[in-house]
């Protein structure tokens, strides 16, 4: 998958957290929701719970809806704390930070840093990052957090819901066209590749049928 110009700017150190956040985030905006990803598994973290020597492990769910939203200020001490800090990315709950993640190469360059930052490869096995696997995780996804930001009056529930239900549909058709727009992109770029390799060596046996 190709890396958009902009991706490397989203990648941010929280002491030893790796972080993505929107181009536009700045260490100011403290109070900005996040999820914390296992981008070696491609799961999204639930919550947490103690193992039986007492560290934390964070668990986690296989697809976006399964997943919960933290403080940035939580999400960081639950990724330092936990017992496999290397596998964890806390990921701005924000549309372009989204996009950039799953369709930029964010998810890419977050496995590469995290590796580095562990000094050899990570614990358990590494799920493929293949527009199959991204799709899963949307399949089940509701509206997110930052779709929704005002809550309706009462008398204005029924219309309300419907709107949010809406909303929701078109998000989803969203993030399906995001991941989308990632397989084409893949499938355009191999198939383009096969065409030129195709036509290299037709030129190739020309010249060699011209040299006899």
């Amino acid at each position: 998958m190709s890396i958009n110009v902009n991706t490397k700017s989203c990648l941010h150190k929280y002491g030893t957290v790796q972080l993505f956040m929107s181009p536009e985030w700045n260490e100011d905006q403290k109070g900005a929701k996040v999820q914390i990803v296992d981008v070696f598994s491609l799961q999204v973290a639930t919550g947490y719970q103690k193992d039986p020597e007492g560290r934390l492990l964070l668990t986690s769910g296989a697809t976006l809806a399964d997943g919960r939203s933290w403080s940035l200020a939580k999400a960081c001490q639950l990724v330092r704390n936990d017992a496999r800090p290397y596998r964890w990315i806390v990921l701005h709950l924000e549309k372009k930070a989204w996009g950039l993640f799953w369709a930029g190469g964010g998810l890419e360059l977050s496995r590469e840093e995290l590796m580095i930052a562990r000094g050899k490869e990570p614990e358990g096995a590494i799920v493929p990052a293949t527009p199959e696997a991204l799709l899963k995780l949307v399949l089940a996804m509701e509206e997110p957090e930052w779709v929704a930001t005002l809550k309706p009056k009462e008398k204005k529930k029924k219309v309300a819901q419907d709107k949010a239900g809406s909303r929701a549909s078109t998000w989803k058709w969203v993030a399906f066209a995001t991941i989308a727009w990632a397989l084409l992109s893949t499938a355009t770029t191999g198939f383009l590749a096969f065409k030129l390799q195709e036509q290299s060596n037709q030129l190739n046996q020309i010249l060699y049928e011209i040299k006899k």
